[in-house]
């Protein structure tokens, strides 16, 4: 094997990361509250810097995560369509119509137990009542501006239930991304920064890493049910899946790097932001397994670098 100089190296290119690759993670606060936890939050009127930046910069998709500050056991604020979700996505619409709006659906921001389910009177998960929230959450999330919704919570027929509500309600024209999550550790950071820490101390649905047979059923059902694309978390530690995916489901994959690899893999620099040298590099590895796009708590920086370089 040769070795050839710089020049022919990028001659000869490879799967070069690019900012359309990229989904920008946006965590939202009021605009009221503190900034808590390890991971950068934004409010709403910071959302139209934000977004056109983005947008400037190449990335054309979001991720938004908003929780209520009112929080009781139905989740009862989870749908308000004058919630910061909802007000999150039309601020963002406002600004750049043609970025792409994805959202999280799920009640684990929004009751007070932090769990992604409902309980009964006798404390037990009411899953229909769970699956009925988040299918009136994703109405709210479409009715807003939003594009693709992202049923988080794994339950079984959640995918069908916000699809069904959805088409119900007129947005046939909205997709949905199910979140296929594997249990970890890495999810810390985030669930800090939301105060969404379960309970339990456990996510009753997710996937147990040592049984990644499971993933791939799990992920056929979530097709089955009607979801147009699946994300993959945390995406470090599913590269495996991602590759067994690639060839078995009809639909784009897009893993999400989760709070913990993005805190981890990267470092303060003098004078704010963060090194993304080792973010880009792990990136490129999921690229090159087959990532359809990336979801990352880092795109705005990356996009930055990446132009940079």
């Amino acid at each position: 094997m040769p070795t050839h100089r710089l020049a022919v190296r990028n001659f000869l290119g490879g799967h070069n990361l690019t900012p359309p690759d990229l989904t920008m993670v946006l965590l939202m606060r009021e605009d009221d509250a503190r900034a808590t936890g390890p991971l950068p939050t934004f409010t709403v009127k910071e959302i139209p810097n934000v977004v056109a930046t983005l947008d400037d910069l190449g990335v054309r998709s979001i991720k938004v995560f908003a929780g209520s500050r009112i929080r009781d056991a139905r989740a009862s604020q989870a749908a308000s369509p004058t919630g910061l979700m909802a007000r999150s996505i039309k601020a963002a619409k406002k600004a750049r119509p043609s970025m792409a709006v994805l959202t999280e659906t799920c009640v684990c921001s929004h009751n007070d137990s932090g769990e992604c389910w409902l309980a009964d009177t006798l404390g037990r998960m009411d899953l229909e009542e769970t699956t009925a929230v988040m299918a009136a959450q994703a109405v709210m999330q479409a009715e807003a501006g939003a594009d693709i919704a992202g049923p988080a919570a794994m339950i079984p027929g959640s995918v069908r239930a916000v699809r069904e509500a959805l088409n119900s309600a007129g947005h046939t024209d909205v997709a949905l991304m199910p979140h296929l999550i594997f249990t970890s550790s890495l999810y810390d950071g985030y669930r800090t920064t939301m105060s969404a820490a379960p309970r339990s101390g456990a996510r009753a649905f997710q996937i147990n890493p040592r049984q990644p047979e499971q993933a791939v059923h799990v992920a056929l059902e979530m097709v089955e049910e009607g979801a147009d694309m699946l994300l993959t978390e945390p995406a470090l530690h599913t590269v495996d899946t991602l590759v067994h995916l690639k060839d078995k489901v009809p639909v784009p994959v897009m893993p999400f790097s989760v709070s913990g690899e993005f805190l981890r893999l990267t470092d303060p620099r003098p004078g704010g932001g963060r090194d993304m040298r080792g973010l880009i590099e792990a990136y490129t590895v999921l690229k090159r397994a087959g990532a359809d796009r990336i979801v990352t708590y880092g795109a705005l920086e990356i996009a930055r670098d990446l132009r940079a370089s």
